[in-house]
């Protein structure tokens, strides 16, 4: 009996609910996470278009309720030609996501959320104050700010690919 639930809490579940289309192309519903400190943090359900305008902002955790691809999109618009131009954002990392499935052949939306998963940090450094002294110290970083690193840096390496190249946005994504 303890063997079947031990198996039981060792298999990756889903991130989001049954028959969820990202961008209308994608199922959500088959992506899984294999950082079981990130998955509760991964929400990739979405209503049509990942545009919520901010509705989330000033709740406590309410950037958890939002979906990581909008998360990403937003992450996208900070500088370059692509600041404050979201629909612009959205139609490089959707046409980055086609790519991808051509590409590979598999979900793009796996593809990401691995691609996040692998880029987020397990521990950080911080200083510590002894009297007159400082010393760096290693720490565990929180599933919300590891996933806050890995957006941030994915966005600023397309970003940075951009940057005096005539590579575009989207082939930086992929």
């Amino acid at each position: 009996m303890e063997q079947e639930s031990n198996q039981v809490e060792d298999e990756v579940k889903p991130i989001a609910g049954i028959g969820t289309l990202v961008f209308g192309k994608w199922d959500a519903s088959q992506v899984t996470c294999k950082d079981p400190g990130l998955a509760p943090y991964i929400n990739l359900t979405t209503v049509g278009v990942p545009h919520t305008g901010g509705r989330h902002a000033n709740a406590w955790f309410g950037k958890a309720k939002l979906s990581v691809v909008e998360r990403y999109i937003n992450k996208l618009m900070r500088t370059g030609p692509y600041t404050g131009k979201k629909q612009g954002a959205m139609k490089a990392f959707e046409t980055a996501l086609d790519i991808i499935a051509e590409k590979s052949g598999e979900n793009p939306l796996q593809t990401f959320v691995d691609a996040i998963c692998n880029g987020a940090p397990m521990e950080e450094i911080t200083r510590i104050k002894f009297g007159a002294g400082s010393q760096p110290k290693a720490v565990d970083s929180s599933p919300s700010r590891r996933l806050d690193v890995a957006l941030r840096n994915l966005a600023k390496g397309a970003q940075q690919g951009t940057h005096k190249s005539k590579r575009t946005l989207t082939s930086c994504i992929t």
